[in-house]
């Protein structure tokens, strides 16, 4: 599996803003931007992207992710913080 594929699974699975997927062998970063993250703790963001990932996970297909989730206006500040 690779960074593409699950790309594509959690493309299909969640209608987001935005999703970017990098990674490489089992291990993967997902970035996920969207407002129907306002209001979630970080624990509840981070289910709503495991949940399509979840039977990969079992299968061993994917072993770690990492993930950043963030509503459209907590990214537009990071995304300035990081340029910095």
């Amino acid at each position: 599996m690779d960074s593409a594929q699950v790309q594509q699974i959690l493309e299909q699975a969640l209608e987001l803003q935005e999703i970017h997927v990098k990674g490489e062998g089992s291990h993967y970063e997902v970035l996920a931007v969207d407002a129907a993250f306002e209001g979630m703790s970080r624990v509840k963001k981070q289910q709503m992207i495991y949940a399509p990932l979840m039977e990969y996970i079992q299968r061993n297909d994917i072993h770690a992710v990492s993930i950043k989730a963030f509503t459209p206006d907590e990214w537009a500040r990071d995304k300035k913080l990081m340029s910095l």
